[in-house]
């Protein structure tokens, strides 16, 4: 997780905050350089954007393209919007990319385990019905063609690892066709930024790093940069004396129990570092480090360690990010 640093005092000029509910979470825009008087124009330009992701995307939202989708029998050809069908390649890109370790289409297990819009749950599923459900996660079942998408039968996309990333850059996207060329946005604890703040110095965020308090921590400049996190403690259930993670392997149908805690991308593209972070969490301490340098990500991996708490792991690329 990430926390904004305001380290450095604002001489001149204004930063402006707009905020408010969106994809069952909250979002955030800092605006420097723009006049007071634009901020219900830009509040309306970025509800827009995120209303129109929600709309689209939403799992949540029995209306949405999405569970239109995934309510199409066995067969069907759908028709998606543009947008929904460009976050659609990029996390099929991404499943490929991670053999599966990343996988929109682990809809099924994801609600089984309570972590969707059905009934959460305090207890484990029984075995059989994970393994049932499990028989329906397979990205490669998914054919994308044109702006059809084929339901081969039981396929439940979630774009919960990567909506928000998209979000966020279409939210600055947004900002920047509107002329705001200095901002800084949160979606869900996605964020991404550009230009400076009204000091000269680019928007920083402080990285949460075992040993440091919060605030005290290492630090990163977004200028132009996205970062995100993954963690397996951010939402859970405890029940037998175990703690189970909404973050699934979906090769297995079950969360995952491993040694890292969390882990921290960043990226140019908040889509990217949304969908890398949970991909790596899941791939693990081991895999997901190999992987990350074989892709040269900048990404800081957290594991639980039985001696000192939690140890901190960055990649070179990530290392090099610090201010």
């Amino acid at each position: 997780m990430m926390v904004l640093s305001d380290q450095a005092p604002v001489r001149t000029g204004a930063i402006h905050t707009l905020g408010g509910p969106t994809m069952g979470t909250a979002w955030s825009a800092r605006i420097a350089g723009a006049e007071a008087s634009r901020l219900p124009e830009l509040r309306t330009a970025i509800e827009t954007e995120l209303d129109r992701v929600v709309r689209e995307m939403s799992t949540w939202d029995a209306g949405s393209d999405l569970s239109r989708y995934n309510r199409a029998v066995a067969g069907e050809w759908v028709a998606l919007p543009e947008a929904c069908r460009f976050v659609l390649a990029r996390a099929l890109a991404h499943a490929a990319d991670s053999d599966g370790a990343f996988d929109p289409t682990v809809g099924p297990a994801v609600n089984l385990w309570g972590f969707g819009p059905e009934r959460p749950r305090d207890t484990p599923p029984p075995n059989a019905h994970i393994a049932a459900h499990r028989a329906r996660v397979d990205w490669r079942r998914v054919r994308l063609v044109g702006d059809r998408v084929l339901q081969p039968g039981g396929c439940y996309l979630d774009f919960s690892a990567i909506a928000k990333g998209y979000a966020t850059d279409r939210v600055l996207a947004a900002l920047a066709a509107a002329g705001i060329r200095h901002a800084m946005v949160e979606v869900g604890g996605e964020l991404k930024a550009h230009g400076r703040r009204p000091d000269g110095r680019p928007w920083q965020v402080g990285v949460r790093w075992p040993g440091h308090a919060d605030g005290e921590g290492p630090v990163v400049a977004l200028d132009g940069l996205a970062i995100a996190t993954s963690g397996d403690d951010f939402r859970y259930f405890e029940s037998g004396g175990r703690r189970y993670s909404h973050t699934l392997d979906p090769r297995t149908g079950m969360p995952v129990a491993h040694a890292l805690a969390s882990v921290t991308v960043l990226h140019a593209d908040a889509i990217e570092a949304d969908a890398w972070a949970t991909a790596l969490l899941v791939l693990g301490p081991d895999a997901g480090v190999e992987r990350a340098r074989a892709h040269g990500l900048a990404a800081l991996f957290v594991a639980r360690d039985g001696a000192t708490g939690h140890l901190a792991h960055p990649t070179p690329a990530f290392l090099e990010a610090l201010v």
